[in-house]
């Protein structure tokens, strides 16, 4: 009991500093986070659009970043280190940050999902999914979910620990809209499924058009 005990502790400890980074990082374009203990150190990686951001002149802003997780968190001896996005467009995230910000800029939310995937699966993503749940309609509407999908995405199981999500939540002025996007990253190798083929995408997903925003 007391081993599943501390299972428990870690992985409660490991969610509040990846939130608390998370939060704090929004604007260097935070992507994700991950945290390995050691008994001398906890080397903390964190991936981001903007590095320069994070640490700051003369790295100032990633030492004082050090410090606040230090002190909020109890960590002994911390090491954080500034790692920046290969590809904006594979990470579930900064999607969902981009669909989010197009959305409460009044955009057409299924066209929005559609030029999303269509622009992930143009990565090289092996699969893709976008949902977005809420006041989709105008306001005083009721809530709904809007969802697009292409190639494999497996929902159960040990292969379902291979795919990327990410949640986040857009506030226009209809009411909340949540945006799910579950992303399966190019050269993932599923146990129970052969080569997956090329995906053909729909007319209405290729023919798409992407808006560009700045997150």
């Amino acid at each position: 009991m007391a081993v599943e005990k501390k299972f428990i502790e870690d992985a409660i400890a490991r969610y509040r500093v990846a939130t608390f980074l998370e939060h704090e990082l929004d604007r260097a374009g935070f992507s994700k986070v991950d945290i390995q203990r050691t008994p001398m150190v906890t080397r903390i990686a964190v991936e981001v659009t903007t590095p320069g951001k994070v640490i700051g002149r003369k790295g100032k802003t990633i030492r004082d970043l050090t410090d606040a997780v230090q002190k909020e968190f109890g960590i002994d001896n911390p090491q954080i280190s500034v790692v920046d996005v290969r590809n904006a467009d594979l990470e579930p995230r900064l999607v969902a940050k981009k669909v989010v910000k197009l959305i409460e800029m009044g955009k057409n939310v299924r066209r929005m999902l559609h030029a999303s995937l269509k622009t992930v699966m143009d990565a090289g993503a092996m699969g893709a999914e976008i949902v977005a749940s809420g006041k989709i309609a105008a306001k005083g509407g009721r809530s709904k979910s809007l969802r697009v999908v292409a190639g494999y995405i497996p929902k159960a199981g040990e292969p379902a620990r291979l795919v990327r999500r990410s949640h986040v939540t857009a506030y226009p002025k209809s009411g909340a809209i949540g945006v799910l996007v579950r992303i399966v990253p190019p050269g993932t190798i599923f146990p129970d499924k052969g080569e997956i083929k090329k995906i053909e995408l729909p007319k209405v997903i290729s023919a798409a058009e992407v808006d560009e925003v700045k997150l």
